[in-house]
């Protein structure tokens, strides 16, 4: 199995709010998404924080940030606009999963871009304007 680290961009089944809200425990498709963080337990148990990428230009209401030109090509995910929302994320556990692709690494993003994009997570977590979605259930 292919072990993701923070920074990566992956396919995943994510499953956005409001899809969980309205009681769907399926993601609609598979999308590109990054993991924020990946975290190793002394059991082995590897955490996985997993933002969502998306081509719809985020709502006065969100968190989101915008993906440079030069980290969507860096990413392989092509020349269009994109955002990373940082207002929701999945949490699942890669050893458990139904939804991780042992296959779908799409690519990374620098570690200067990472880093700028965990800071806005972990800022928006500590003022609580973020939310969990768990695919552990």
């Amino acid at each position: 199995m292919s072990k993701p680290s923070s920074g990566d961009v992956w396919h995943y089944d994510y499953l956005w709010r409001w899809q969980r809200d309205r009681g769907e425990t399926e993601g609609r498709k598979s999308r590109p998404i990054t993991f924020i963080a990946v975290v190793t337990d002394t059991a082995g148990t590897t955490d996985l924080f997993i933002l969502p990428i998306t081509s719809a230009p985020p709502g006065p209401e969100r968190l989101a940030v915008e993906v440079p030109q030069i980290e969507r090509r860096r990413a392989g995910l092509g020349d269009k606009p994109l955002w990373i929302m940082l207002d929701e994320y999945n949490y699942d556990r890669l050893e458990t999963s139904f939804y991780f692709e042992p296959a779908g690494r799409i690519g990374r993003f620098s570690g200067a871009f990472h880093q700028k994009t965990l800071r806005a997570f972990v800022s928006a977590a500590r003022e609580r304007r973020t939310k969990r979605v768990s695919r552990t259930e």
